[in-house]
């Protein structure tokens, strides 16, 4: 296994790659994304525009099997950066983490709390930022596609520093799995202070 970091442009030999592994973990639940490929690599694309942007890749050997993505606030797109300023926090003193994807035969290994550990310290080493922040969808305990065995993540966010800031939300739209149309999503915040 290798961890490799790229910053903005740096990331367009791996989009097609990522997208592919984009639209396969992202069919899961939570999520439940009825994506595209095509999408997913439109997406990752503004985020290579950013030249502030951070990509944290995990590969076996020329695969890849994981990524974590991260961008000054200033650089998401609005549906993002809306909620903070309505709460009075400048979109400048945050960094975003956008998503992290891995493989399921992946997990287990280390490579979520070191995704974490990239992020934050890109962050620290741009010097400017009072957050890190991130956000994720809210899915009822009673959807009928949750797995049985389904652990939401909010306990390995907690044991990483991140608070739950129910005051900070947004909505996404996304095509679920067995959906005709897309529908929006209420996602809320987790918050760490930067330094």
């Amino acid at each position: 296994m290798q961890v490799k970091i790229v910053h903005g442009q740096e990331v367009t030999p791996y989009i097609a790659d990522l997208a592919r592994l984009r639209t396969e973990v992202f069919r899961a639940f939570p999520y439940l994304y009825e994506g595209s490929e095509d999408y997913e690599a439109s997406y990752l694309a503004t985020y290579a525009q950013s030249p502030e942007s951070l990509f944290v890749l995990a590969l076996d050997g020329a695969r890849i099997v994981g990524a974590s993505t991260g961008v000054p606030m200033t650089d998401a797109s609005d549906v993002f950066r809306a909620p903070f300023v309505t709460a009075g926090i400048a979109p400048e003193t945050v960094f975003y983490f956008g998503e992290s994807v891995l493989l399921s035969s992946y997990r287990g290994r280390g490579l979520g709390v070191r995704f974490f550990e990239e992020r934050e310290r890109y962050a620290r080493r741009l010097g400017r930022f009072d957050w890190c922040a991130f956000c994720a969808v809210e899915r009822p305990k009673d959807h009928s596609l949750r797995p049985a065995d389904y652990v939401p993540l909010d306990d390995f966010w907690g044991k990483r520093g991140y608070a739950h800031r129910d005051d900070l939300r947004t909505m996404l739209a996304w095509q679920d799995i067995g959906e005709a149309d897309e529908t929006e999503k209420p996602m809320s915040f987790w918050l760490k202070p930067a330094r």
